[in-house]
């Protein structure tokens, strides 16, 4: 670890850009070589103190952290999932608009067949952004830069090929929990479908974070190689306001907690909607943690990762798994999360 670290103030000072441009972050926490960040902390040892934390001799429950991908599904930008049924020795029907090959069965044994077509843009719905998804000036986790890594088909270093897989301890803050137990006047916000989200912008602090943590009695505190989920409920808005969830008012953690999380070395700090980071009224004060947990503590941010099944389970530590797609110089990865945990009701 470089001595950096040992320097980073708990506040919301916003770095000098020009500085981190010209290599003030460089190198990385992991030496001048590094291509892996906080993965380095998901040691053998650290996956079988995971694995050791499940009792064998009790059900153990397999949590999908990822948003089901529908067509319209609510994306930033031009990004798209488009999926297309393709058929093959099935007559098409009148309202089919998929793709039929050939109508009628293949065959004495009478095959027939279907498959998809699906046209996807990886950084949308549930992924885990890789170190080099947002930079300062041109300058990418531990002083990668545009002009010296960058191809025409993705980046030589830093790629999903670097990443993983990884297994675990995942942990659980379920602010939203926490805050419906001991709500406050504002704190909550209830949709007309009875469901509660935390209100737009708001900042959760590192109180939120200790007292949340207190109240789930989680002993043990984040560390090395943990990968953290924080639970605001936003992800009800994909199928009941897919516009307000896209509108960059979305609650999150500002710098000093960004911060106060990254000196723990978590391997991945997630989240349950679009973008990570408070949502704030200037869009690019809103871009500051997204810019400094990777490029400065080498920590990948994960979006859309939802955590309500764990929640209702009270599964506040549980068994994190993630496979990225091993593509050469990708920066982001949509393969879903998978938690093993045991719940407590």
């Amino acid at each position: 670890m470089t001595d950096q670290l040992d320097a980073v103030q708990l506040d919301d000072v916003v770095f000098d850009a020009a500085a981190v441009a010209a290599g003030a972050w460089v190198p990385g926490p992991y030496g001048p070589d590094d291509q892996r960040g906080t993965f380095n902390e998901v040691t053998p040892d650290k996956t079988a103190a995971a694995l050791a934390m499940l009792d064998l001799r009790r059900p153990v429950r397999t949590y999908n952290l990822s948003e089901t991908l529908f067509n319209g599904f609510p994306a930033f930008g031009d990004r798209a999932y488009h999926q297309t049924l393709y058929a093959t020795g099935c007559p098409p029907f009148e309202g089919f608009e998929g793709i039929v090959s050939t109508p009628d069965p293949i065959g004495p044994s009478l095959i027939c067949s279907l498959e998809e077509r699906v046209s996807l843009t990886y950084n949308m719905g549930t992924k885990i952004n890789g170190l080099h998804h947002v930079g300062v000036g041109g300058m990418f986790y531990n002083g990668n830069r545009f002009e010296d890594f960058a191809r025409t088909w993705g980046t030589t270093r830093l790629g999903n090929e670097t990443q993983g897989p990884i297994v675990t301890r995942g942990v659980l803050v379920d602010v939203l929990g926490y805050k419906l137990w001991n709500t406050r006047d504002g704190d909550v916000e209830f949709l007309p479908n009875g469901r509660a989200i935390l209100p737009d912008n708001y900042r959760i602090t590192i109180d939120d974070i200790e007292a949340t943590l207190e109240w789930e009695q989680v002993a043990e505190p984040i560390g090395p190689g943990d990968v953290v989920l924080l639970r605001t409920g936003w992800r009800e808005l994909i199928s009941h306001d897919p516009e307000r969830y896209l509108s960059m008012r979305q609650p999150g953690v500002f710098l000093r907690e960004a911060r106060y999380l990254a000196l723990r070395r978590p391997a991945i700090i997630g989240v349950d909607v679009w973008y990570f980071g408070q949502g704030r009224d200037d869009g690019f004060s809103t871009m500051l943690v997204h810019q400094e947990l990777p490029s400065r503590f080498g920590v990948r941010l994960g979006e859309a990762v939802p955590s309500d099944e764990l929640a209702e389970d009270r599964v506040y530590e549980f068994v994190f798994i993630f496979n990225p797609q091993n593509a050469r110089g990708a920066i982001s990865g949509s393969a879903p999360p998978v938690a093993l945990g045991q719940p407590v009701r």
